[in-house]
């Protein structure tokens, strides 16, 4: 109950420094509207977390913070445990419901993790609230591919779409993973994950598509990322005399433990390497894994983008503006963050008149959330996109990174290798 307490000490506070923002300076002849974000903003996703909100308020502040003369106001919640430092589903329903609580929140921007939305999506769906993730890409979430039994229906409770999300999802990530793979050459691999819900669910996608294509699956189980000792999981793959390990997780689910003893029980290179989804592009892997580790396994890992340095017009720009806004480059995720936002601001602007017409709380949310649905042609950071029926972007812009040595003071980085399909 102690750490619970601090946590809404926690929360309120990142609410005032939120409501400190520019909107307080402009004229709001209709009023305020309000965007929630929530993901972790504890232990190693300190910088994510960052990252994704600068991203955020970076997209209202471009907007001067009014929309349609409507002022807006970014609340930023953390839906970590402090017990754990780690992503709780209380913690994220407690968020989800503070949200719908409030009258004058419009849109919620989240979640980092894919098990966490499970919990808010529904939440927000009956309170016809738009949820819009910078982050997640289990594909259950939002189509039947890769899906458990009853998703995404039961992500519906209402029967209409409320959840949206700006990169592709894991069923594109995974078999672009496998097909990768193939294409350097391995012939065996080996699947870990984090027996979580994005971990294992890309690493079944990256299993059937290695089947698929000819690579032989020499085994996939779970790992129980709590434990620090991975070595005896990592013997038994030594065994099977797999040329790959691929691994479904994120920083905070074992992926650095397991690259760092990769290494210690011989899993390297050239007989043995290494291949992540998105989940591990944070710098914190490298802190935790080692640099000589990650070396050593010839890490590469997926991201479901153009590297940031790649992008043309407006993601160019946005990237630039990013660097000279808060001088330092844009985490994984904290592009796609302002994206996010510019489309909760995009679909704000295309409601107002049916958001001044509305004479319920439901039904301006409604409007918004229609169209928010309704996005087709956008200009995004890796081109023109729209959501289809499923509220999955209509991208599928994928790419291809190596850890490489360099003289920064992690002593390595992930540089980008080709565009993959």
């Amino acid at each position: 109950m102690r750490g619970w307490k601090w946590l809404g000490i926690a929360c309120l506070a990142l609410v005032v420094l939120a409501l400190a923002g520019p909107s307080d300076a402009q004229q709001c002849p209709k009023g305020k509207l309000r965007i929630y974000t929530s993901w972790p903003m504890q232990g190693a996703m300190i910088p994510e977390g960052t990252g994704m909100k600068n991203g955020v308020d970076m997209a209202v502040a471009e907007a001067g913070g009014v929309v349609a003369g409507y002022c807006l106001e970014v609340v930023n919640l953390d839906d970590a445990s402090p017990l754990t430092g780690k992503w709780d589903g209380a913690v994220e329903a407690e968020n989800a419901n503070k949200a719908v609580a409030d009258p004058l929140a419009i849109v919620y921007i989240g979640t980092y993790n894919s098990g966490a939305a499970k919990v808010s999506i529904p939440i927000n769906n009956r309170a016809h609230m738009a949820q819009i993730t910078p982050a997640n890409t289990y594909p259950g979430l939002t189509k039947k591919r890769g899906a458990a039994p009853g998703e995404p229906e039961i992500y519906r409770p209402m029967g209409f779409v409320n959840y949206f999300r700006v990169p592709p999802a894991d069923d594109i990530q995974g078999a672009v993973g496998a097909k990768w793979a193939k294409k350097l050459g391995h012939k065996k691999v080996f699947i870990l994950h984090d027996q979580e819900l994005y971990g294992k669910g890309i690493a079944d996608v990256f299993d059937a598509t290695a089947k698929r294509i000819g690579l032989q699956v020499m085994g996939n189980e779970g790992i129980d990322y709590k434990q620090p000792d991975q070595k005896p999981v990592l013997t038994k793959v030594r065994a099977t005399g797999a040329d790959l390990v691929y691994m479904g997780g994120v920083v905070d689910t074992g992926g650095p433990i397991v690259l760092r003893q990769m290494k210690d029980v011989g899993l390297v290179a050239p007989r043995t390497k290494f291949i992540g989804p998105d989940g591990f592009y944070e710098d914190e892997v490298l802190k935790g894994a080692t640099c000589d580790a990650v070396m050593a396994v010839e890490m590469r890992m997926t991201f479901a983008s153009l590297p940031f340095e790649n992008m043309k017009g407006l993601g160019a720009t946005t990237y630039q503006t990013y660097k000279q806004k808060y001088g330092k480059e844009p985490t994984s995720y904290a592009l796609y963050s302002v994206e996010a936002a510019r489309i909760a601001i995009d679909g704000i602007k295309r409601a107002a008149p049916d958001i001044e017409k509305a004479r319920e709380l439901k039904d301006k949310r409604e409007a918004v959330r229609k169209a928010i649905a309704a996005t087709k042609n956008f200009d995004g950071l890796n081109g023109k996109w729209g959501f289809d029926e499923n509220g999955d972007t209509t991208l599928e812009t994928m790419s291809g990174f190596k850890v490489v040595k360099d003289n920064n003071p992690i002593g390595c980085k992930f540089q980008f290798e080709s565009v993959l399909d």
